[in-house]
């Protein structure tokens, strides 16, 4: 049989699997890493891009390009259909994702050897919420990039399925699962029966019970953080000097707390935009650091240490942001409570998705004998309890945090497609 390969294109991390003698493998990325940050690098002087954690250092060691994260997050959206100046021209969205996941498929072949026409492809179970038309869209722009990228033959396979054919090799006995997967764009969630006679078939239909989704993830969560601790501080609620009733108009802060929008900040347009907005603002120094940052190229460095402060807080109390490569004397104290409320809104999106996946199984929460925690934003303990506070009695499994969807896209497709050795 020809070898297959399953790919986890995640919105912070990536993993590329492979069933070889009936049991699932990841390729090593980068070294001995089995997973590489979706992440591409563009330098200045044209030469080719980079990808993973040589991408991101590059950025951090100040070489002149353009680094872009989170760009799952564009599918579905009408940024796919825009350009971004990277590398000395003007490159499509897609094409810069369709680099990364030619970046993946290369690396899987040369680790196998052999050309992999084959592939099944994760998917969220939402791309998009509450928009069918625009959810199917990504999908398709997806699938158009994945084929453009050289596989021939692609099926697709939502998320927490993958992660559920991971927990399945360890089952003892018959199970009704819950499986959450939070990872760094989305919330997804399905209820599955599994038991260790239903590995090895292909058809799954009626053991799938219900799947949900939300547009909830890491980025989220940051993006949320940012915008209550750290964008005031470059201006963000500022107020007009001449009219005090007004703020400054939100655009320009609402991109810069969001990964996938930070790529766009750095041109003229956004310089002369905001030398206006410090000639109205009350708080003028506050423009300056937002015009340093873009100066500095720092606002993925600003991102960055906001994310590395949420990750610091999930298991201590306190941590601090320090800006002090923006200003001197920037240093923002942050804490658990500060950034649990200020998460409030996604906690409860999370809870009524879990409560609908439920409703829609038709399942008794007493019924749910396992809840099944993959993705990384599940060790936040606000959203842990979120995914655990209506079925109490299940009990908790974790599952690799960036590479249990990988896993199980492997072993499906194995069965759909075939096996290596």
């Amino acid at each position: 049989m020809r070898p297959s390969c399953g790919i986890d294109f995640g919105t912070s991390n990536s993993a590329v699997g492979f069933l070889s003698e009936g049991k699932p493998r990841l390729v090593p990325l980068e070294g001995e890493n089995l997973t590489s940050p979706s992440a591409v690098f563009y330098p200045s002087d044209g030469r080719p891009p980079e990808y993973g954690r040589e991408a991101i250092a590059s950025y951090t060691d100040h070489e002149n390009g353009r680094l872009f994260r989170a760009l799952k997050s564009v599918l579905g959206s009408s940024l796919i259909k825009e350009t971004t100046g990277a590398g000395g021209k003007r490159v499509a969205f897609k094409s810069i994702i369709g680099s990364f996941v030619a970046n993946l498929k290369r690396k899987a072949e040369i680790h196998l050897g052999r050309e992999i026409d084959d592939v099944v492809v994760g998917r969220p179970v939402f791309f998009v919420d509450d928009d069918e038309s625009a959810d199917a869209e990504a999908q398709s722009q997806l699938q158009d990039i994945v084929k453009g990228a050289g596989f021939k033959n692609i099926s697709f396979q939502y998320e927490p399925i993958g992660a559920a054919l991971d927990y399945e090799q360890f089952v003892q006995k018959e199970e009704i699962v819950l499986i959450a997967d939070i990872g760094g764009g989305t919330s997804d969630f399905s209820i599955i029966r599994l038991s260790p006679a239903s590995k090895q078939r292909n058809d799954r239909k009626n053991d799938i019970l219900a799947n949900t989704g939300v547009h909830v993830g890491g980025t989220n969560l940051d993006f949320r953080l940012s915008l209550k601790q750290v964008m005031p501080h470059f201006g963000y609620q500022t107020q007009q000097r001449a009219r005090p009733e007004l703020a400054l108009p939100n655009g320009y802060f609402l991109d810069m707390a969001q990964w996938h929008r930070i790529a766009f900040l750095y041109n003229g347009k956004t310089v002369s935009d905001l030398k206006y907005l410090r000639s109205v603002a009350a708080e003028p120094h506050k423009i300056d650091r937002f015009m340093k940052a873009v100066h500095d190229r720092a606002i993925h460095r600003i991102a960055s240490d906001v994310e590395a402060a949420k990750i610091k807080i999930s298991s201590e109390n306190e941590a601090d942001i320090v800006l002090d490569y923006i200003d001197a004397e920037l240093r923002i104290a942050t804490s658990r409570a500060i950034f649990e409320q200020s998460i409030a809104v996604e906690r409860e999106k999370i809870g009524k998705s879990i409560a609908e996946c439920l409703k829609q199984a038709n399942v008794a929460a007493s019924k749910v004998d396992t809840i099944f925690l993959t993705g990384g934003s599940t060790f936040i303990p606000a959203v842990e309890s979120a995914c655990t506070a209506q079925t109490p009695a299940a009990r908790i499994v974790r599952g690799d945090k960036f590479a249990s969807v990988g896993i199980g896209l492997a072993i499906d497709a194995g069965l759909k497609f075939g096996t290596v050795g």
